[in-house]
């Protein structure tokens, strides 16, 4: 079965011209995109914004054992608004000889490449900016932007331990990316389209029935080791234990974002949260059937998705150690590339045989 969903943009455009706009006029059109996408980029960002001051802090302290945030606001809420003023209203330090345009672009970088990959996710009925035909290779595509950030940023700041975690980055999404790309093609193998409405579309129905409980077809319980493949790497492409390597606080302060502070600082923490947030979204669509669930709207269902992806990447922080470099190299390149590969083959195999 094929999801040929109305897009937010022409949700918008049709409403536009229910107002007596020309709903056929380019600039009509281009206007709703922008409102589509505003909408889109605020759902994203409130939820970036209670995940990184007080979401983070709540649920480390509660893995170790110890008090959070709980002064301002009921539970600690306010922490929000405060953290939020207290760094934007800090000096912007630039450092000595720094490279200003790469060191003024790269946290732009950052931040910017995770929204646009909000763009073509399905987040509930009609939620959905765009729905092109190559939809999960834009995904992969522009998150890798976040790359390019990471080495800007290292090698602008003019500082040894900045530019090591910069290269860190680079390697660890070099070897990392291959391995997750590969699992994604696995489930555009059975979905048979790059079009993440269709790959949502493809999980609809029930695997198996056991009583009263019902087992959906979802790709996470249809194949569960690329799933697990999937997960594994994500933690490496957004940075958490046992891969945050580019920060390494014991080893290099904190890596790339050393000589960053004030808004430059904010737009790397926000875009750290955000590119989790993508993940997340991904492994839903890939994987957990999108927005599908019972009795709630498809959007909370897509929210509570994702929220649960953000809270496994914190148990990982509090729980697992950070590997050594070389080891995290081994790992990318001799085992998760390995079986990205041996699934890929058994999927088509196994794809072809049914077919």
């Amino acid at each position: 079965m094929l999801l040929q969903a109305t897009t937010l943009t022409d949700t918008i455009v049709d409403v536009l011209g229910s107002l007596g706009l020309d709903a056929a006029n380019p600039l009509v059109v281009f206007l709703a995109g922008l409102l589509a996408a505003a909408l889109v980029a605020v759902i994203v960002l409130l939820n970036a914004a209670l995940a990184g001051p007080w979401a983070k802090r709540k649920i480390t302290a509660s893995f170790t054992d110890r008090i959070a945030v709980n002064r301002i606001g009921p539970m600690g809420i306010g922490t929000i608004v405060v953290d939020s003023v207290r760094l934007l209203s800090k000096e912007l330090i630039i450092p000595e000889d720094a490279d200003r345009p790469a060191y003024d672009l790269a946290p732009l970088l950052l931040a910017s490449s995770a929204l646009l990959g909000f763009a073509v996710i399905p987040m509930g009925s009609g939620i959905q900016v765009a729905d092109p035909e190559i939809g999960l290779a834009y995904v992969f595509a522009v998150a890798s932007i976040a790359s390019l950030g990471l080495l800007m940023a290292g090698y602008a700041s003019n500082n040894k331990y900045s530019f090591l975690g910069g290269l860190r980055a680079v390697a660890q999404n070099l070897a990392y990316e291959i391995p997750l790309v590969l699992t994604g093609a696995s489930v555009v193998i059975f979905a048979g389209s790059l079009r993440l409405s269709e790959i949502v579309a493809a999980q609809e129905g029930t695997l198996l029935a056991l009583g009263p409980v019902a087992i959906p077809n979802w790709f996470a319980f249809l194949n569960p080791f690329a799933f697990a493949l999937f997960m594994a790497a994500n933690l490496a492409e957004v940075g958490r234990n046992p891969f945050d390597i580019p920060e390494a606080p014991t080893e290099l302060v904190a890596g790339y974002q050393t000589e960053y502070s004030s808004v430059y600082f904010v737009l790397f923490y926000l875009g750290e949260f955000i590119h989790i947030f993508l993940g997340g979204a991904i492994i839903a669509t890939l994987f957990l059937g999108g927005p599908a669930g019972p009795f709630l709207p498809g959007i909370v269902w897509f929210l509570i998705k994702i929220w649960g992806v953000f809270l496994f990447t914190q148990w990982a922080r509090s729980a697992v150690p950070r590997v050594r470099i070389d080891q995290l190299i081994e790992i990318g390149w001799k085992v998760m590339l390995v079986l990205a590969l041996v699934n890929l083959v058994l999927t088509a195999v196994i794809v072809g045989v049914v077919a």
